[in-house]
């Protein structure tokens, strides 16, 4: 009888190869198949063997290269056939990762199936941005949220965000205005302060401060693109930067 492989499903951090996990540097340094997204960075990809088979299943809005049903089967297919299979993940695979579909299917198919944690993309953008997700003077409830859920319009989501807690949004930078409206409708003040991180722990990241009534707007003007994370709250106007920008944005 053939053996059957593993299933890892591995969270490659923020994006540099140095902020992986030693066990996911060597994961993927033996995978003989890694699955990977698209935002999965090209120095990590490097530390795979020679010989591994690299497929990308990319996902970007309204565009995916495999729908998650067939990337479920892939992962299975792979592991009957008696390979180690590294499903490889941007941030942690279960924070809005979809890691725990994955971990199910492999479970009912009777395939072992190992979960190795990675560095959040809410920690991530947080550490490079320098922005404390919690503190003693500030903050002491942490939220996260996708923005891109189904019936935004209809979920309650008064109390994520205020005075003494932080709100972190996944996904929110295509839905931004109704975002903004929907926590202004549930009572958040219009002057709360926010940041939006884009491209975090990258060469190329940006960190924009502004107020929730001008989220769309900064959004819009600064042609956000993901990935990009949204922080509210008043953590993220704990310095002189943040105290500078979200002066000229009131005084707008």
């Amino acid at each position: 009888m053939q053996a059957i492989g593993t299933i890892y499903l591995v969270g490659a951090g923020p994006g540099p190869a140095d902020l992986l996990t030693l066990r996911a540097a060597r994961l993927i340094e033996r995978a003989e198949v890694i699955v990977h997204d698209g935002l999965i960075g090209p120095d990590i990809l490097t530390l795979a063997r020679p010989d591994a088979r690299l497929i990308s299943v990319a996902k970007q809005r309204a565009r995916h290269t495999l729908p998650q049903e067939d990337i479920n089967a892939l992962l299975v297919r792979e592991a009957l056939a008696g390979r180690d299979v590294v499903r490889l993940k941007g941030g942690d695979p279960f924070i809005f990762g979809r890691g725990g579909e994955e971990a199910e299917t492999a479970r009912a198919a009777g395939v072992p199936v190992e979960v190795v944690p990675g560095i959040s993309a809410a920690n991530g953008a947080a550490a490079a941005a320098q922005i404390a997700l919690t503190h003693r003077e500030a903050s002491s409830i942490v939220s996260f949220v996708a923005g891109q859920c189904k019936g935004l319009s209809e979920q309650d989501w008064s109390g994520l965000a205020g005075k003494g807690r932080t709100l972190v949004i996944y996904m929110g930078v295509s839905t931004a205005p109704q975002i903004a409206e929907k926590l202004m409708a549930d009572g958040l003040a219009p002057d709360m302060p926010l940041a939006v991180i884009e491209n975090a722990a990258r060469p190329e990241m940006r960190v924009l401060r502004g107020l929730l009534a001008g989220l769309p707007d900064l959004v819009e003007a600064e042609r956000v693109k993901s990935p990009a994370l949204i922080v509210i709250g008043d953590v993220t106007a704990r310095d002189d930067i943040a105290v500078a920008a979200l002066a000229q944005e009131a005084a707008q």
